[in-house]
Parts: C-alpha cells; sequence; structure tokens
C-alpha cells in the first residue's frame, strides 16, 4: 500500500505556483495567524493585479500598498490595537485599489461556504434593507418554500467567492498536508482551503502524523491533506500576527509598522529597506535584531 505523498515546498516554490490576476484567499482573522511568510514572498515577487480575499490585516495593507491588489473583496481591514490598519486607510483614500467589495461579516463567511460546496450563491437573511445590497451589487432570490402565512420569503443571495488559492498558516502539520490549530479559533482558514481550486498551508513546525495530536485533541485537525496541495515549514512564519500558543503578536513592532505606514515616504522607505527588502531569513533575522534593541 503507498504512502500519502511529500508535500513539503519551500516558500519561493509556493510563489512560483501564482500568476497575475489570480483570486487569493488569506487565511487568518485580522492580526491573527496570517500566513505573513507568504504575503512578503508575495510583496518580494513580481505578481500583480491580485485579486485579494480576506478578513484582512497587514496582509491586506502591505499588498495595497505594493500596489499588488486589483480586486479587494473583504470585511474588515484591521490590526485590533490599530482599528484601521494605515497602509489600507491610505489606499482607500488614494484609490489606489481599482475594485473593492465590502460585505457583512456573515455574508463573508456565506460565500466561502458557498464556494466550497461549489455551489453558485447561498441564501440568507444579512444585508436586507441596507446599501450593501446596493453598492456591491449584490442580488436577491425568492424562497420557493412558502413559510406559515403562505409568503414567499425575499433573500440575500450571497456570491460564491471562488478563490484560485487559499493561503493559510497553522500551528503544526505533516509532511502530506494534514495541519492542526492549537490556539483557541480556527479563523475559517478550513473554509478558505475548501473554497480554493490550490491551497498551500504554513506551519510553525512539521511534524509525524502521529505527532499532530500528541497534545491536543483530533478535532483540532482542521485541515486534510486531501485538502492540499502544499506545505512549508516557516517558524515565526506569522509575524507580527499572533500564532497562539506559540507566540502573540508582537505590538512593538506593529507599532513601529504603524507609525513607518502613517508616516511619510522616507518613514516608509526606511522601514521597508530594513525589513522588508531581503528574504525570509533576513526579515527574521532583522526582527530578531529589533526585538533586542526594544529589550
Amino acid at each position: 500500500m503507498s504512502k500519502p505523498r511529500t508535500k513539503v515546498m519551500t516558500i519561493d516554490e509556493v510563489v512560483s505556483r501564482l500568476s497575475d490576476g489570480m483570486t487569493i484567499g488569506i487565511g487568518g482573522w485580522g492580526p491573527r495567524r496570517k500566513p505573513m511568510a507568504l504575503v512578503r514572498a508575495i510583496l518580494r515577487s513580481d505578481l500583480k493585479d491580485l485579486t485579494i480575499v480576506s478578513w484582512g490585516g497587514a496582509d491586506v495593507g502591505l499588498l495595497a500598498r505594493a500596489g499588488k491588489i486589483r480586486k479587494l473583496v473583504y470585511a474588515f481591514v484591521s490590526l485590533d490595537s490599530i482599528p484601521l490598519e494605515p497602509n489600507f486607510g491610505k489606499a482607500r483614500q488614494e484609490g489606489t485599489i481599482p475594485e473593492v467589495v465590502e460585505l457583512d461579516e456573515g455574508m463573508f463567511q456565506t460565500g466561502l461556504y458557498a464556494a466550497a460546496q461549489r455551489l453558485p450563491f447561498l441564501p440568507m437573511r444579512a444585508g436586507l434593507g441596507s446599501d450593501v445590497l446596493v453598492n456591491q451589487d449584490i442580488r436577491t432570490v425568492t424562497s420557493p418554500y412558502p413559510d406559515e402565512n403562505g409568503d414567499l420569503e425575499e433573500l440575500t443571495a450571497v456570491p460564491a467567492l471562488r478563490l484560485d488559492v487559499a493561503l493559510v498558516h497553522l500551528n503544526r502539520a505533516d509532511a502530506h498536508g494534514n495541519a492542526t490549530y492549537l490556539g483557541p479559533d480556527p479563523y475559517f482558514d478550513d473554509l478558505f482551503v475548501q473554497a480554493a481550486d490550490q491551497a498551500f498551508v504554513t506551519c510553525e513546525q512539521i511534524v509525524d502524523t502521529a505527532g499532530l495530536t500528541v497534545d491536543t485533541p483530533v478535532q483540532r485537525m482542521l485541515i486534510s491533506r486531501m485538502m492540499v496541495d502544499g506545505v512549508v515549514e516557516t517558524p515565526n512564519g506569522a509575524h507580527f500576527t499572533t500564532c497562539t500558543p506559540d507566540y502573540e503578536r508582537d505590538e512593538k513592532f506593529q507599532k513601529a509598522y504603524v507609525a513607518a505606514a502613517s508616516g511619510s515616504e522616507e518613514d516608509w522607505d526606511a522601514f521597508e529597506t530594513r525589513f522588508l527588502s531581503g528574504d525570509e531569513e533576513a526579515y527574521q533575522a532583522a526582527v530578531a535584531a529589533f526585538q533586542e534593541e526594544q529589550a
């Protein structure tokens, strides 16, 4: 009996599978467990004209600042302790993202559910009576089933958020693509993976398959190898977002990021030169030096 194939890749190999114009779903939630190592790799690449689908944080901000986004589908873009991600705010004010689709959080989730089930849409009540339907050109649908009064209810028809690629970050994975989260929330990463034609998982540590459930319940094995095309071990790869319990958000670094993003072009150029001009190894070395300075 053959064993499951190994899907271990490098960051650069994942990015080589991406192409201009793709629709890319980025897992995590705001400043929580984002696949930032892959986001930084996309920044270093020549990729352009991307459609980004995200409960956004610095992933959206960085890609917007770099001019990588042609279309953005989002429910919010926040750093939590900083309510509005500054690079995203700058992009919205200056109109540098050509197309934006802002959805209610529930509608965003429902769109992923529809795509995961390979349906064109799913009905729900969110958005009814609001300008979300008008602004985003979302249609309604009439239920074919009468309610207790014999009426046919009008519902929002939330379109599927189909993804070419999903990028997610979890705590542990095996070489075959099974992956486990150890923190408090799955952040819908499984929906992103199921909604995509290809999915790539980065993780803090690649372990033996049996090791995925040594210190955590099997129910936390969120991602199945059947959904995954590649897995990358990227220690500290979610920095500066959280990856609980491995590490929490780097608030000092986030403040430095926000100061640079909110400052002059010279401020941002200095930040970019120090932290984003090299590869992932250079980034992690620069972060370590920054943390020593702060200590």
